[in-house]
């Protein structure tokens, strides 16, 4: 039996290797000049590899597909996947929030482990390898149709090709089209683990970063979708930053959200008014924007104020209840209209994909006997952390476990 796999990113690449290794003769074909395009910028070039959890934790930062994803998860877990890069000479270690990365600190280890395993188990790697076009043929056989007029045949085809994501890496989105080439559905795809861009003007905040704040999303109807604590980054068009990224999964296909960002969590409204009326008795002559600035960064300070509506010139012994009352208000709850998410050459992943009704837990078509989608081309996608390449990995694997345990029978 032959497997053909389009697209030399993560899943491509494990799923090469697997099926080469299960006994598969197998081609990978990838458009780019070289394979792990992609994965070379991912964790800001150190690749986070995995989220250490087991699966059934994992499964709780999916976003999208969870239940689907069971199967794969549980087959191939962070563990083997831990497993599988130390079998192959990589060191690894573990980060906050359970990270892993390779002991470099460099993303081009990643692909050069995964380069060599290609290279030990036999597959024939093409790169510089556009396919333009993919069919089934009269003898139930696969055609491959390539930019360079030749013509691949194979009895298993494998679409590994990425979503939209960093269209710079080659990401864009041609599995889509090849999906639908052959009866598929695809879930429009929309930009995730991106930033939020915001309708009131933060350009004056760009570059601060904050930490422990606590950053919440509702709907137009002024409904909770949810709430992420931790850092953050303003942006010159919304913010960014893990809490931002995470929401984004939550606001990408909703329209009239709002944001309530809280400087101070740890703090109530009680306290906090009970914190300024303490500073404002210190500093009774002081301009109001030198006393609340013990509170927030510089920049921030005047922000906020000016937000609130109070004059930072104003003195302190002059500042009214309601005023006070304004200001306590915009600490806790800042808010901004979002506008959107960040476009696709800003978005860590790409939520939507082939749907996933049409496809069995090992990957497989359901409309088309030995074809199968894995990675980000399908409906499927988790939160930031090494999350999105373990679906990758595993999704890989449960496919090349299909693939080689069909052709020993």
């Amino acid at each position: 039996m032959s497997t053909l796999i389009v697209g030399g990113g993560a899943a491509g690449c494990m799923c090469a290797v697997l099926c080469a290794e299960g006994g598969e003769k197998t081609i990978l074909l990838e458009k780019n000049g070289k394979t792990g395009k992609k994965i070379y910028i991912t964790g800001k070039g150190r690749c986070n590899l995995t989220a250490d959890y087991s699966p059934q934790e994992f499964l709780q930062s999916v976003v999208h597909g969870d239940k689907f994803l069971r199967t794969a998860i549980y087959s191939f877990t962070p563990e083997d996947t831990k497993r599988f890069f130390e079998n192959s000479g990589l060191e690894l270690v573990t980060e906050r929030g359970n990270r892993v990365f390779p002991a470099s600190g460099k993303s081009s280890d990643v692909i050069k482990t995964l380069n060599a395993r290609l290279a030990s188990a036999g597959v024939l790697v093409e790169t510089d390898a556009e396919v333009v076009a993919v069919g089934k043929n009269d003898d139930c056989v696969f055609t491959v149709s390539l930019a360079d007029g030749r013509t691949l045949y194979a009895d298993n085809l494998v679409i590994a090709t990425g979503g939209k994501s960093y269209p710079a890496t080659g990401s864009t989105g041609d599995g889509y089209a090849f999906a639908e080439s052959f009866g598929h559905s695809v879930v429009k795809p929309v930009p995730s683990l991106a930033a939020l861009i915001t309708v009131e003007s933060v350009a004056e905040l760009k570059g601060l970063s904050l930490k422990n704040v606590e950053l919440s999303a509702y709907s137009a109807s002024g409904k909770k979708i949810r709430s992420e604590f931790g850092e953050m980054l303003f942006t010159d068009k919304g913010v960014s930053g893990p809490v931002a990224l995470t929401l984004s999964s939550w606001l990408n296909r909703e329209s009239g959200a709002t944001l309530s960002l809280d400087l101070k969590p740890a703090l109530s409204e009680e306290k906090l008014e009970q914190r300024i009326l303490r500073d404002f008795a210190e500093r009774l002559n002081s301009d109001l924007k030198n006393v609340t600035r013990a509170l927030l960064p510089e920049r921030l300070n005047t922000y906020v104020l000016k937000r609130a509506g109070v004059a930072e010139s104003k003195k302190a012994n002059s500042v009214t209840k309601e005023e006070r009352r304004r200001i306590v208000a915009a600490v806790k709850g800042l808010t901004f209209r979002c506008a959107g998410v960040a476009p696709f050459e800003e978005a860590v992943v790409t939520s939507g994909g082939v749907s996933l009704k049409e496809l069995t837990p090992h990957c497989e078509s359901r409309l088309v006997k030995n074809l199968y989608f894995i990675g980000e081309v399908i409906d499927a996608d988790a939160l930031t952390g090494g999350f999105n390449l373990q679906i990758a990995f595993s999704t890989a694997a449960v496919c090349a476990k299909s693939i080689t345990s069909a052709a020993a029978k």
